[in-house]
């Protein structure tokens, strides 16, 4: 059987001698992939292996010849008969493909495959390490969905073996703005001179299932420094896409969870805007505790963090069997704190002047913990006020600047000659009504 195969496969070597030679592109291409055929149905993997390498490097063959090869070898991975065979096939046409620009989508293909045998074997940071190697966004003949899909399971790894900042890095190479394209708009018809784009293979999700895909892994990646504004805006973005809006079984977890990392999230104008636009939203009619959290939160009025703990416990503990898991570890200390600097907002909004004894009365705190807080915001930039602590009172007047002093100057004697205008006027039309009356 094997001397009949030697056979076969010299006599077609020997044509495609003859074809290359002869500069015959369609002839070379049909000898290559005889070869290969013949060593499959013989089911010949060695044999393989090293008829691949020997036709790569046969002198002055032809590329079309070698992408051949190693589209037609690559059909038979998944028919190999153990993990072995499939390894070394995979390795042979990487080895073959390495530094051929020509055939770069079927290396990175390759490459994908080795790291997921490597993945279920358990070895995730040798596949992290294989992914790594292949830089797609150079791709120019690469379908952007499956670039997209490449650049998601090298972030996944990284986060699976907790490099954090290598999968931020891989994650900056996708904007989110692609996500946005109109699908349904029809695609360009390539120029003459340009790279025909690939079509995308059937295993590789939709540009909106990517979507989501990539926002879960930013989530994952925004959890492991307690990131919640970001958290909640990857969340916004999943709400936002169709399938999910559609679905209340969907849409209702990943509302939950926006309104709770809106409310774990720090003051600041972007916060404010997306907590304003959540309010708005017509669908959180169908949370009415949610409604009412994010209600007290944009109302001028001291939250008694005792009441709301008693009232939203349960809630917030529900959240471990819903969509996304748990909160963290630290979310309860945080809501407490996030609590605690409304509050005390909401105290500098009526008050120019408090004392600390009382500030503490109102946040119900102990003296040094409403000091400690009051500091640390005033410390972030969230709160203009001055601490004197030999009397114990909190200023929360703005120092005013010189050009804000001069301003103020100025619209001060704006207004008064104003007054003194008018007055001039009304004495005017007194004095005049007065002669009138004595003429008459």
């Amino acid at each position: 059987m094997e001397e009949n195969l030697d056979a076969s496969v010299d006599s077609l070597l020997n044509v495609e001698k003859q074809m290359r030679l002869a500069g015959d592109v369609a002839g070379t291409k049909k000898a290559v992939i005889d070869i290969v055929e013949l060593c499959y149905k013989a089911r010949a993997w060695k044999t393989l292996n090293d008829q691949i390498v020997l036709l790569s490097k046969r002198r002055g063959q032809l590329k079309q010849a070698v992408t051949a090869v190693v589209q037609k070898a690559m059909q038979y991975i998944d028919d190999t008969p153990d993990i072995e065979t499939r390894i070394e096939l995979i390795k042979t046409l990487n080895n073959v493909s390495a530094g051929k620009i020509y055939v770069e989508i079927e290396r990175a293909r390759l490459i994908k495959k080795l790291a997921e045998i490597k993945e279920e074997q358990g070895l995730i940071s040798e596949a992290a390490d294989l992914m790594q190697e292949i830089a797609v966004e150079t791709f120019g003949a690469m379908a952007k969905t499956e670039k997209i899909a490449f650049i998601l399971d090298q972030v996944r790894l990284c986060l699976d073996r907790q490099d954090y900042v290598r999968a931020q890095i891989l994650s900056r190479k996708i904007s989110p703005r692609v996500f946005d394209a109109d699908a349904s708009k029809g695609k360009k018809k390539p120029k003459e001179g340009d790279n025909v784009v690939e079509e995308a293979p059937a295993d590789i999700p939709s540009l909106l299932e990517l979507k989501r895909i990539y926002y879960e892994l930013m989530i994952r990646y925004h959890s492991h420094n307690n990131d919640y504004l970001e958290i909640c805006r990857s969340y916004k973005a999943i709400y936002g896409i169709p399938s999910v809006k559609e679905d209340s079984a969907q849409w209702i977890p990943v509302l939950r969870k926006i309104c709770w990392y809106l409310v774990l999230s720090p003051h600041d104008p972007m916060q404010s805007s997306l907590l304003n636009s959540t309010l708005e939203d017509k669908n959180l009619s169908e949370l009415p505790s949610f409604h009412l959290l994010l209600k007290q939160l944009v109302t001028m009025e001291v939250i008694h963090w005792a009441s709301l703990w008693e009232m939203y416990k349960v809630e917030f503990e529900n959240e471990k069997n819903l969509l996304g898991g748990s909160l963290g570890t630290e979310a309860e200390e945080d809501l407490k704190l996030r609590i605690i600097e409304h509050n005390i907002l909401v105290v500098s909004k009526y008050y120019s002047r408090i004392t600390l004894k009382r500030l503490a009365d109102l946040l119900c705190l102990s003296l040094q913990e409403a000091e400690k807080h009051l500091s640390d915001m005033i410390v972030s930039k969230a709160l203009v006020a001055k601490i004197d602590r030999p009397i114990g009172i909190v200023s929360f007047q703005t120092a005013k600047g010189s050009n804000d002093m001069l301003n103020s100057w100025s619209m001060n004697l704006e207004k008064l000659l104003d007054l003194v205008e008018k007055s001039c006027h009304q004495i005017h039309k007194e004095t005049m009504v007065h002669k009138a009356v004595l003429r008459a």
